[in-house]
């Protein structure tokens, strides 16, 4: 079977008939939950007994919330599918639900959310749907908002099914020039790449290595053992906007350069000359 989507946009893909098997199906809910308590561990809250805000990005039923409120915490669902948000509230739900495209950003006041996990559904960003719609852009929009609507030091767990490692990198790329820090965590990392489970962590504070013992970890070294394993990834911060370069004028080698590689794409070229890269005289 193809990949979800790869077949449709999510908010056409998952109608009515497909919510509602989706959320009958006791193994899909199993899945879920096994998915959302591994979220929640990495998401490493205080065990302290107070019940924390999280957000669950792409909630669908409200399959993962459940996981949630059964934890003791509050949430905030957000979902692109009317179809499965109808599900969840017949469900009863006890999260609020809120219809948008987290491709779009997220709307809310900074810093006031304790956490976030998302089972599932990142990578639909990765695909271009409408003519409108940029890949790039709509995670640089979402990670950018993510990152301003965390309280400081909070965590975001992505549970993903990357296409490819190219894929992964690009999801990772976007989410640390928003600011995050984090790396990935394979979970079965000895099974074959499709049944991996490949969870992305994020935090928006100096993170330590993410591991059983949360030890410190460098760029070259990793840790494994036969249950999980953990890539880490170099920690960085909000990049420094990029200082007015003032333009030199090119000379005649760059002019020409320039043209034969012009060439080799197949345009037309107008032919070397002795006149070519010449210095006009400014217009008054």
């Amino acid at each position: 079977m193809s990949r979800p989507e790869v077949q449709a946009p999510p908010e056409i893909f998952y109608n009515d008939e497909e919510a509602r098997k989706y959320t009958s199906s006791s193994r899909i809910i199993q899945i879920q939950a096994k998915l959302s308590e591994r979220a929640l561990e990495l998401l490493a809250l205080p065990d302290d007994g107070v019940p924390r805000l999280l957000l669950d990005i792409g909630c669908g039923s409200g399959l993962s919330g459940e996981t949630l409120s059964e934890n003791g915490h509050q949430w905030i669902g957000l979902d692109i599918s009317q179809s499965m948000l109808s599900v969840a509230l017949e469900r009863e739900a006890e999260g609020d639900l809120i219809l948008g495209d987290m491709g779009q950003g997220l709307g809310f006041r900074p810093g006031v959310i304790d956490g976030a996990i998302s089972i599932s559904a990142v990578q639909w960003l990765c695909n271009a749907d409408k003519s409108s719609h940029e890949p790039r852009l709509r995670l640089k929009a979402f990670f950018g908002s993510l990152y301003r609507c965390l309280a400081r030091g909070a965590r975001a767990v992505f549970q993903v099914y990357p296409e490819s490692v190219a894929q992964r990198e690009l999801i990772l790329s976007f989410a640390m020039r928003a600011g995050f820090a984090g790396g990935v965590v394979v979970d079965f990392p000895h099974r074959i790449p499709c049944a991996h489970l490949w969870s992305t962590v994020l935090t928006t504070a100096t993170p330590k290595a993410i591991g059983a013992d949360e030890e410190s970890c460098s760029e070259d070294e990793t840790s494994e053992d036969e249950e999980n394993e953990t890539v880490c990834i170099s920690d960085r911060h909000r990049p420094r906007k990029k200082q007015k370069i003032t333009k030199k004028g090119k000379g005649r080698e760059w002019v020409l350069r320039k043209k034969e590689q012009m060439r080799k794409r197949g345009n037309v070229v107008p032919p070397n000359t002795k006149y070519t890269a010449r210095k006009r005289k400014a217009r008054f």
